[in-house]
């Protein structure tokens, strides 16, 4: 079984919205590296709370901590971004995770356009399709025999709009057309319900989960990659999301060199 964590950047409004971008940021990993994951998520607060005072229990919020960090003002500045910088370079290290990214620019969409159901659509079919190719490192790594079948995956987010999200995940599990690749099927659609993918989405408080801060982490730093803030260009943050290359799922998409899904 392979676990998704999955957190957003940006609004995912379309009118009148204060942000051009939104951004949905999945972390894969497989079930068996769950506890090696954890114990090395807990040593590194524990080294961030050393060096820079960060307790335990105190949430990596990026864009929160970067421009409104309530009591992690007590930290300067050039730190939390610090913090958020050797956050990406422990996700990287690791070599097992995997990280899906889906970005949408909601310039020139039309009326009507759902940049949240677009995102979740893009990202939830990425996470089916790497599945169903076994594309994901698997349990060949560490020399577990494979099952006759693919993986199965299950995905754990941020509070979001849960509702829409269900609905969402359960009108693509009977009707998800996907249209043909023209040289191999001709024109049209096949419909390729969701079959890797079980259960519905299931809501976790980032606040008490290090998994989805660490999918925040992500996903900030993919913001930042087209919408840097004015004190992230400063610093020259801007393409922090490329320390992650060695655990970047680029088999997501083939036109962006990091792999993510740009709509």
């Amino acid at each position: 079984m392979y676990l998704m964590y999955v957190d957003e950047s940006g609004d995912a409004g379309l009118l009148n919205s204060p942000t051009r971008y939104f951004v949905l940021t999945g972390m894969v990993l497989h079930e068996l590296r769950w506890h090696q994951t954890l114990t090395a998520l807990i040593d590194f607060r524990k080294r961030m709370r050393g060096k820079f005072g960060l307790l335990l229990k105190e949430e990596i919020h990026s864009g929160k901590m970067l421009n409104s960090p309530g009591p992690l003002v007590r930290i300067k500045r050039n730190d939390r971004l610090a913090i958020i910088r050797h956050f990406l370079d422990e996700l990287a290290k690791t070599g097992y995770l995997n990280f899906v990214t889906v970005r949408v620019d909601k310039h020139g969409k039309p009326a009507g356009y759902d940049p949240f159901e677009k995102a979740w659509e893009a990202l939830i079919q990425r996470f089916e399709n790497t599945l169903r190719y076994r594309n994901f490192p698997d349990a060949r790594l560490w020399g577990i025999p494979l099952p006759s079948a693919a993986d199965k995956g299950i995905v754990f987010c941020d509070d979001t709009d849960a509702v829409a999200l269900r609905r969402i995940y359960r009108r693509m599990r009977t009707y998800n057309p996907i249209p043909n690749m023209r040289a191999v099927y001709g024109s049209g659609h096949r419909q390729m319900p969701l079959i890797q993918i079980v259960e519905d989405p299931s809501m976790r408080n980032s606040h008490h989960s290090y998994f989805v801060q660490a999918a925040d982490a992500a996903s900030f730093a993919a913001y930042q990659l087209y919408a840097p803030s004015s004190y992230v260009r400063r610093k020259g943050a801007g393409g922090y999301y490329r320390r992650l290359d060695a655990v970047l799922c680029k088999v997501a998409s083939g036109r962006n060199s990091l792999g993510i899904v740009e709509l």
